[in-house]
This record gives C-alpha cells, structure tokens and sequence, in this order.
C-alpha cells in the first residue's frame, strides 16, 4: 500500500502529457501483470484532473485506450502461441478447460459473455488471450470488453471528479464499487444462463 501510494505521488508530479501517456502504458501493461491497476489509474486521473479544476476526460481515455491497446495485445499473442502456452502463462489447469468454458460462453451467449466477464476479477486478463487462441472474432470480444470497459472507466472518472481532494476516501469507495460489480455481474450471469437452460428445455424435443 505505502509503494502504491510513493508511485501515485511520484505520477502527479509529471506534466500533464508525460503523465497521460504513462497512464496508457500502465493501463496497458496491466493484461500481463498489474504494476498499478487501471481502476486506481484512472480514479487518480479523475482526482488529480479535479484538483486542478482541469476536465477528467483525458485520464480516461488514456486509461480506457491503454488498457484496450494491452487487451488487443494479449489477444494477438494467444491467436500466435494457441491456448496451451496461454493456460501455462496464468497457471490455469488444462483439466479444468479454461479455453473449453470460454468457448463454451461464447457458442452459447455470443459477445454478451466478454462484455460481463470485464466486471469479474482474474478473469478479465485470461478473456483475451484465450478468445484469440481460440480464433473467436476479435472484433466482437474486444468490442464487448471495450463497451464495458468505458461504462467501467468513466462511472470511476465520474466518481473520482466529484469526489473533490478527498482521496482516502475515494480509493475506499472505488474498492466497494469493484466488489459490488464483481456479483453484480455473476448474478446477471447467473440469470442469463438460467433463462437460457428453461428455453433450452422449453423447445426440447419431449422423449
């Protein structure tokens, strides 16, 4: 916490464009390994952007449009290296079919499914690399993730702006908003793949 803290301070002192690009890279950086998450990123941006009664609108698009470069980035190197060195990157079990259940929420729920997993914590960064080892169409899933990413990234910017100088007490509030979202999207999960199994099984043919 004290090192996040060190590196937000060293951040606002930068100007104004070596700031925001460095927001783009570590938005970027954050699909392989979160040096600063992008959620903190772009809420310091919102902060720091309403301190100097400044708009909030360049934080986010530095934020939002880093993290998208770094999705399509992840994206392209799983359609490179196929599904086997993706599982083996993030220590996922090939047993356990990570590249069978993305594929799985794809075939059965379209684009729908990478739009709801950027709101589910460690499941967000696999999405990506996987949908590419996969050969699903990158438009789709990176559309889908991009569209929830900005509704994500500007109700923070929004949140951060508002919240005026009081920083402690907008990171608190942005972790309370990070759970709330994280069930918040498996409850709608859940629903959808309830509504889907009863129409499955409505349009069944009777044995």
């Amino acid at each position: 916490m004290e090192s996040l803290d060190a590196a937000l301070a060293w951040l606002a002192t930068l100007p104004t464009g070596a700031l925001l690009a460095l927001m783009a890279a570590l938005a970027a950086v954050e699909n392989l390994f979160p040096p600063i998450p992008a959620d903190v990123l772009v809420a310091f941006g919102g902060f720091l952007a309403a301190r100097a009664q400044q708009p909030a609108w360049p934080a986010f698009l530095a934020v939002w449009g880093g993290n998208m470069l770094g999705a399509w980035f992840m994206y392209m190197l799983g359609r490179r290296f196929g599904a086997a060195r993706v599982e083996q990157r993030y220590h996922l079990d090939r047993t356990g079919g990570a590249d069978a259940r993305v594929l799985d929420w794809h075939r059965r729920y379209g684009t729908v499914a990478f739009f709801f997993t950027r709101f589910i914590p460690g499941v967000r960064a696999v999405v990506p690399p996987i949908a590419g080892a996969l050969r699903i169409p990158p438009f789709g899933v990176l559309g889908a993730m991009g569209l929830a990413s900005g509704m994500w990234y500007g109700a923070i910017t929004w949140l951060a702006f508002r919240a005026g100088a009081n920083w402690e007490g907008l990171r608190a509030a942005i972790g309370r908003l990070g759970s709330w979202s994280a069930g918040g999207a498996v409850a709608v999960a859940v629903v959808v793949a309830l509504v889907w199994w009863r129409r499955r099984r409505a349009h069944a043919p009777a044995s």
